[in-house]
């Protein structure tokens, strides 16, 4: 494998793991564009741009930007979070001029008044089915309470009224804002021809107008305290806590990550064997989720909603045992061989070679091989993770309970 990469005069990089032994190739653009770049009253508009993206461009219609990718046989998609947003799509390597050149066409949409219109609808109808589905909007509300006023509290889909409320000429003003050529990147990975990938951006991007897309992160107030959502017609109790964890640029992200994995991994973790071995709840796990200038750790519990008061205890218990006495060594060993099975097992896919490949890029990191991304989890000491556990647990957490509980005692 080889990385190579490539910035053209406007600012726009093209950066690619290229492999000669791979069946497919993977692109996709990476825009530092999300919810937490939006103010309140367009709360949800990277989102919606992204839907609008793939609904035409002066150069092909909706049904052609779709019809194209499918005569490829193409695996294509789209994603919106708090920080990015990424539209990719892998192809057998015959078709790669033909993707790229498309991808790049899609990146400066039309965004035509008709079409704005009916996917507001269709964006509305997609916030109401997330409302209705586990955990009934216990992630976005925990989040807005956590966060509290900063960007970071604002939902990823924005809500029912901001999304009816935005017009089109807000929508272009904000991508004039953040869809600059030197704010996104193509990542490429797998059977690359790069100077043909230079050569077709070139092509079809040289010409865009590079502009200054600032971001000017805070640190938030993080917010902790107990809320309630009653859901009558839910079955099961969902409890979401969240506390302050390691930001991006956090020397300890990595001990976190691992202390997270050994807390609340699937298989094996101390909330596996207390929740899910024992059959007190049906669902248990612990993250560890890094954004630029903060960072959270969160813990869901889905359980008998009889259990709820007490699960809760049950958290606050194992964390506190964490951080006096520590984790053991065979834990330790256990997490980090898990970390790097599933980096190493993941990297045979093409596609998730290009989402390492961009998202390095997103976080401001140098590019590292699989191998050398598995090898910093290796270096990660006992120690290192006892630290993180005093640093980064449940103390004082942020706690949204959902579903048919109504009174609570014990908090």
């Amino acid at each position: 494998m080889e990385y190579r990469q490539h910035r053209l005069a406007n600012g726009l990089q093209i950066l690619a793991e290229c492999n000669d032994q791979a069946y497919t190739a993977g692109f996709g653009f990476f825009v530092k564009a999300g919810s937490r770049d939006e103010t309140a009253s367009l709360s949800g508009v990277s989102h919606f741009l992204e839907h609008m993206v793939f609904k035409g461009t002066p150069n092909r219609t909706a049904a052609e930007v779709n019809l194209q990718l499918d005569e490829m046989g193409s695996s294509s998609n789209a994603r919106t979070g708090e920080e990015s947003t990424i539209y990719h799509a892998s192809v057998l390597p015959e078709f790669q001029s033909d993707v790229v050149m498309l991808l790049s066409d899609i990146m400066r949409p039309s965004l035509r008044l008709e079409d704005f219109e009916t996917e507001k609808k269709v964006i509305v109808e997609e916030i109401m089915m997330y409302a209705d589905q586990p955990p009934y909007g216990g992630y976005e509300r925990i989040m807005k309470e956590f966060y509290g006023d900063h960007p970071m509290g604002q939902s990823v889909l924005g809500t029912v009224d901001s999304v009816t409320g935005l017009t089109p000429e807000a929508m272009r003003s904000y991508f004039e804002t953040r869809y600059s050529p030197s704010n996104m990147v193509l990542a490429g990975a797998g059977k690359i021809d790069f100077d043909r990938l230079v050569e077709d951006v070139e092509k079809q991007c040289g010409g865009w107008e590079n502009f200054l897309a600032e971001r000017a992160p805070h640190a938030p107030a993080y917010r902790d305290g107990f809320v309630s959502i009653h859901k009558p017609n839910s079955v099961q109790q969902y409890l979401l806590q969240m506390a302050p964890g390691a930001s991006l640029e956090s020397e300890d992200r990595f001990a976190a990550r691992v202390a997270a994995t050994i807390m609340g991994d699937d298989a094996g973790s101390r909330f596996y064997w207390e929740f899910l071995d024992s059959g007190l709840a049906e669902s248990a796990g612990v993250g560890s989720y890094e954004h630029l200038g903060c960072g959270s750790l969160m813990t869901v519990v889905c359980c008998d909603p009889s259990k709820a008061e007490e699960n809760l205890e049950r958290v606050k218990k194992l964390f506190d045992e964490a951080a006096s006495d520590g984790v053991t060594e065979k834990e330790l060993l256990m997490a980090k061989r898990k970390i790097a099975s599933h980096i190493l097992l993941a990297s045979e896919r093409t596609d998730t070679r290009m989402f390492s490949v961009g998202t390095q890029w997103l976080n401001g990191q140098d590019f590292k091989t699989p191998a050398q991304i598995a090898e910093v989890y290796e270096n990660v000491t006992h120690e290192e993770v006892n630290a993180a556990l005093k640093k980064y647990h449940m103390q004082s957490p942020m706690t949204v309970a959902v579903g048919p509980k109504e009174k609570w005692l014990a908090v």
